[in-house]
């Protein structure tokens, strides 16, 4: 369904036209699984009634044979970017705008934040990067940008002090879980079974995930290890298996969100070595699935799993106290059990029954109540 069409959908007229500028699910990350689960959410409300603003736009057919060139891509998505914002957020009452950070920020929050302000319509910036840090101290536009904004929402404390940092306020607002697709199964027996479902990319740091399963593997000659995602680094990370002369480890490529869950069901521990990161999903859906988790205890992760409570963190880069905190699962799983229990009973703040009252009322706290749904309609 087009955009027109959403939007020329009868609706009650009170309810907020929400503008949600974000990725599709045609590209694999966590902003594209919130947006989606945001949507989803809404979809029937009566209060809200958002629709997507892709910042990957479907282009022409005529256009395809041309955007698979790099640069020429990058180029062309914008001139349909553009056109289809102005065209889009004149309708919405808000605008609630996906962020990550550096080029993405320049080629997609930005346009919007700049594109709303032009129409007069109040902006909401989700930022979401756990390169906050590096980013903000390196942009003044992006702190400029953050800072016009009627309001920034972040879903960790973590971001949250960054944002402070450089004095910006920020609206701690969690990242949700779909418990009726991710659900809980206590592992009874636990078994030498690990799964990561972070992208290959070098701040995800597989190598060092590789490395760590090696250990383990040298204990539990049956450990298996599977792989869900893609990235840049596939072919070197499997080389990596070779050199490592590591059994049993399987790349799965990449697995739409609908199909995910089926492959943390499968498993029984959740593994992930990340050099930089927020306030990863793939966290909570190992958290909503009953795995007990190991993590390096990147960026936002420790704010949301206490080392020794809700699983095991290990310092950056550390393969060998990732793979000692497996062994420790394995070797304790009933220690495992009641970690994987407390965990999953984290997760039951971050329902969308739980998470709709706070973003309703900010979105009606940018808004005048005045004026609310009397901006120009269509016609």
């Amino acid at each position: 369904m087009t955009i027109d069409q959403q939007m020329s959908a009868e609706t009650p007229t009170a309810a907020l036209r929400i503008a949600i500028v974000a990725p599709t699910l045609s590209i694999l990350g966590g902003q594209a699984v919130q947006a989606q689960r945001l949507l989803d959410g809404w979809r029937n409300d009566p209060d809200v009634r958002a629709f997507l603003v892709p910042v990957n736009p479907e282009p022409p057919s005529w256009l395809c044979s041309l955007m698979r060139i790099k640069y020429v891509r990058t180029l062309l998505n914008q001139l349909i970017y553009f056109p289809l914002l102005v065209r889009s957020l004149r309708r919405a009452d808000v605008v609630h705008v996906f962020s990550a950070s550096y080029w993405s920020f320049l080629l997609a929050p930005l346009p919007a934040v700049i594109v709303s302000r032009l129409l007069g319509r109040p902006v909401i910036v989700n930022y979401r990067s756990g390169e906050a840090p590096d980013h903000l101290l390196r942009s003044a536009i992006a702190r400029y940008a953050l800072r016009s904004a009627d309001r920034n929402v972040v879903p960790s404390r973590f971001l949250q002090t960054v944002f402070a940092g450089f004095g910006i306020d920020a609206q701690v607002i969690p990242n949700t879980i779909d418990h009726a697709r991710f659900r809980f199964r206590a592992r009874q027996p636990l078994r030498p079974r690990l799964i990561s479902t972070r992208n290959f990319e070098p701040m995800y740091d597989i190598d060092c995930t590789l490395r760590a399963f090696a250990l383990v593997q040298a204990r539990w000659p049956e450990a298996t290890l599977v792989l869900v995602g893609s990235g840049s680094q596939e072919r070197a990370l499997t080389r990596r298996v070779a050199e490592l002369a590591l059994r049993g480890v399987t790349f799965v490529g990449r697995v739409d969100q609908g199909e995910i869950h089926a492959y943390y069901a499968d498993a029984d521990i959740y593994i992930q070595t990340p050099s930089i990161d927020n306030m990863p999903s793939s966290i909570l859906e190992a958290f909503a699935m009953g795995l007990p988790v190991v993590s390096t205890g990147a960026g936002g992760v420790p704010a949301m799993l206490i080392d020794g409570v809700h699983g095991l963190l290990a310092p950056v880069g550390d393969a060998e106290r990732i793979a000692a905190h497996v062994l420790t699962l394995l070797e304790d799983p009933n220690r495992a059990r009641e970690m994987a229990l407390a965990a999953y009973e984290s997760t039951d703040r971050l329902r969308w029954s739980h998470v709709r009252g706070s973003w309703l009322a900010l979105y009606r706290g940018v808004l005048d109540p005045v004026t609310i749904g009397a901006q120009a309609r269509p016609v």
